[in-house]
């Protein structure tokens, strides 16, 4: 049986729990009862979560734990000596110790990230970086799995850590069937973006969004101003100007991101040479698709895909 101590602490986020659900699924599941799941605290007893109501919890103590998964908050909660003890003592006794989402921040106080590769949520990656330097902090990454610790990003992507934990220990066709009855993509890859340019655009206005599932949907052509403009039915002069308005951005900009992101995706899945990935994005050579990532990503596309597979095998 592989025991499995949930840390929370008052003002916890109940999103933290998702990733309970998945090991408890997996149970079901495997029709056996392979993982055994502890609610764990400082003091034990009951502890009230940020959503108001309260769960019941045991004491840190000396109990052995194969993996221990620090919770998150929706801030940054002050840390006790005794929640920074018990980290450090997980570090040394359990197989893996894992901090999704803000969850990072106790590992990294406790002193036990220094010189690992980490991620967050991106709300939170600058102050994780700037607060701890010696960290090296990749903000735009679903999870992140460096030796024995595994940090993730906020939100629904404990749940892309919990499945890739079932995969480790259960191989992937568990996962997946895990993963079906959740109702979820199968589990995203650790290197995907937690950003999507469209998300981020936010078009306001029905002509601007038009623009843009254009340029999604002929990604290949050059996506001038003047062919944006007419699938927006405005003038390339009003179109700039509504485009930079609603989104932030240019559309040269929007363009670039659109293709960076849709590149990417096809880097993770693996099935295509950069050669054609270039051309399919309309990047149109290698090395205009690699000056593009360097801005968006700060590394080079094969570092992108090395990352992918690595998190795969």
């Amino acid at each position: 049986m592989h025991r499995i101590g949930f840390t929370v602490f008052p003002g916890f986020q109940v999103m933290g729990f998702a990733a309970v659900t998945a090991f408890e699924v997996a149970n079901a599941v495997a029709g056996e009862a392979f993982y055994e799941l502890t609610l764990l605290s400082e003091s034990g007893g009951p502890v009230r979560a940020s959503a108001g109501f309260a769960v019941e919890t045991e004491p840190f103590g000396e109990r052995v734990f194969d993996t221990v998964m620090f919770g998150a908050g929706l801030a940054i909660e002050p840390m006790t000596p005794g929640l920074l003890a018990f980290a450090r003592q997980s570090m040394q006794t359990a197989r893996r110790v894992a901090a999704p989402c803000t969850g990072a921040f106790v590992l990294a106080e406790a002193g036990i990230l220094d010189g690992r590769r980490v991620t967050t949520h991106w709300a939170f990656a600058r102050d994780l970086q700037s607060r701890f330097p010696k960290l090296k902090v990749e903000e735009d990454r679903i999870f992140i799995i460096d030796g024995p610790v595994w940090t993730s990003a906020g939100m629904t992507a404990g749940i892309d850590l919990a499945l890739a934990m079932i995969e480790k220990d259960l191989g992937p066709d568990m996962a997946h069937a895990v993963a079906r009855k959740l109702v979820v993509y199968h589990r995203r890859g650790g290197g995907q973006s937690q950003f999507s340019a469209l998300l981020e655009l936010e078009a306001k206005s029905d002509r601007v969004q038009s623009a843009l599932d254009y340029a999604r949907r002929n990604l290949r052509e050059p996506l001038s101003v003047e062919q944006l403009a007419e699938a927006a039915r405005l003038s390339p002069r009003q179109f700039s100007r509504a485009f930079r308005a609603e989104t932030g951005q240019s559309p040269a900009k929007a363009v670039e991101n659109l293709r960076v992101e849709t590149a990417r995706t096809m880097m993770e899945q693996g099935r295509h040479s950069m050669d054609v990935i270039a051309a399919e994005t309309g990047f149109a050579d290698r090395e205009r698709m690699r000056r593009a990532f360097l801005r968006a990503f700060g590394q080079p596309p094969q570092a992108i895909r090395r990352n992918a597979r690595s998190e795969a095998a």
